[in-house]
């Protein structure tokens, strides 16, 4: 099995940034997928970003340019730096770890006006 365990959540104000990490240890596969999604209260989970072990990105529409996700293979970990952020980016944010798929716990981002 897999475990994902995420951080770098909190609150911070509009425009501002944060970066969230996602550290997975267990059965790793050298080729794999890791990435975010997240859900705000109400709406439905979302795609945010989402990267192949070999650096290949997808993002969702509504964080194209603001958003980057990386990785570090050797350390098993995927970030999400995320710029200019925006009330409706508050949400809980999970990472993802594919093949399984696990998840992880998730990690609340709250962005103040």
């Amino acid at each position: 099995q897999v475990q994902l365990v995420e951080s770098g959540g909190g609150l911070v104000q509009a425009g501002g940034s944060l970066r969230l990490s996602c550290a997975a240890s267990g059965s790793i596969f050298r080729i794999n997928v890791m990435g975010w999604h997240r859900q705000a209260p109400g709406k439905e989970r979302e795609l945010v970003a989402a990267i192949t072990s070999g650096g290949r990105t997808n993002y969702g529409d509504s964080v194209k340019g603001r958003f980057t996700i990386s990785r570090d293979n050797a350390k098993n970990t995927v970030y999400l730096q995320m710029n200019s952020l925006k009330p409706e980016d508050t949400a809980v944010y999970y990472c993802n770890y594919v093949p399984g798929p696990y998840w992880g716990q998730g990690t609340q981002v709250t962005v103040s006006s």
